[in-house]
């Protein structure tokens, strides 16, 4: 797949959110990328003395952006950003947080991901796509601090932000939840796109060969969506899309990935035992894609980003012919 430096046109709508449910609670904030970052969220939470963003961006120039914003509208400093899985929109532009001085957290496993993913993708990127070279592709940095299971943060002002990681992997190989605990709020990132399309390579693994390989886990990746409900009462902050609370979101994002499965599943049916050769092939494989996208379009009318199926769903399908 080719994408063009059109592509990657930076614009950027930012949503300042403040939470009703708590009157001394800090303040909730998301960023979003345009096309230069996938559309992605990047949440940061004020707590008027100190400001936590989750999840990086995907180019330094975006990151730099995110952080002009923040700088823009409050003087607390950016002490800590979070990582909450290994996908290059969440981790590339580390360097841009660190040179702040921020501590930056991700759970074990991802920052252990995090190094064969951005081969994959840097490789894609330089040698395919040809939109960057190896000297402008963001140079990936290493985690500060990792954890495992549970990582409860005391912030200055005395609230808590509470990590989670997730029993199952699903949109990634791992994926780690941070909950605002004075008000029950859920930031997630891919793992939710509420009436947007999602994402749906999979988690990236056997990075030892040249090309890797994508392992999608519809199963896992529901079994996280049910664990939400237990973890929070209050909204849920995914990595695109809308926002809802948590007992909105996690049916509605079920329901998706089933039907998903179903189209995707479908066809690869179709077609049979050409279905590699088909979906391998430079010129017809863009053109299955695109008429993926077209049932994801017709089932789902009015959910936005729909060239993320055409982009993402290679995932899902390569999974289907081998399972086979």
């Amino acid at each position: 797949m080719r994408f063009t430096k059109s592509f990657l046109g930076v614009a950027a709508v930012v949503l300042t959110l403040n939470s009703p449910l708590a009157a001394e609670a800090g303040q909730l904030h998301v960023f979003t990328s345009g096309d230069a970052g996938f559309n992605t969220h990047s949440v940061w939470y004020d707590d008027g003395k100190e400001v936590t963003v989750i999840d990086t961006q995907f180019t330094i120039e975006v990151a730099q952006q995110l952080v002009a914003d923040i700088q823009k509208q409050t003087k607390s400093p950016i002490t800590r950003i979070i990582i909450t899985h290994p996908n290059p929109d969440k981790f590339n532009a580390l360097s841009v947080f660190h040179k702040l001085g921020a501590e930056s957290i991700a759970s074990a496993k991802t920052a252990a991901a995090i190094p064969g993913v951005d081969s994959y993708k840097r490789y894609f990127w330089v040698e395919i796509a040809h939109v960057f070279t190896d000297e402008t592709y963001p140079k990936v940095e290493p985690v500060k601090t990792t954890f495992s299971g549970q990582k409860v943060i005391k912030l200055k002002s005395g609230e808590t932000i509470t990590l989670i990681e997730l029993k199952e992997p699903g949109v990634s190989n791992n994926q780690v939840v941070v909950r605002i605990d004075t008000t029950g709020d859920l930031i997630v990132g891919d793992l939710v796109a509420y009436k947007a399309h999602a994402w749906l390579e999979g988690g990236i693994v056997d990075t030892s060969i040249l090309d890797g390989r994508t392992q999608p886990n519809i199963a896992g990746w529901k079994a996280d969506l049910r664990q939400l409900l237990t973890l929070g009462k209050g909204k849920v902050y995914g990595g695109r899309g809308e926002f809802g609370l948590v007992t909105e979101v996690v049916p509605v994002q079920i329901a998706y990935l089933d039907k998903a499965d179903q189209i995707v599943t479908n066809y690869v049916k179709k077609l049979g035992n050409n279905a590699l050769a088909e979906l391998t092939d430079p010129v017809k494989s863009q053109a299955h894609f695109q008429e993926i996208q077209a049932e994801f379009v017709k089932a789902f009318p009015n959910y936005a980003l729909p060239d993320l199926i055409r982009y993402g769903v290679y995932g899902l399908a390569f999974s289907k012919i081998s399972s086979k």
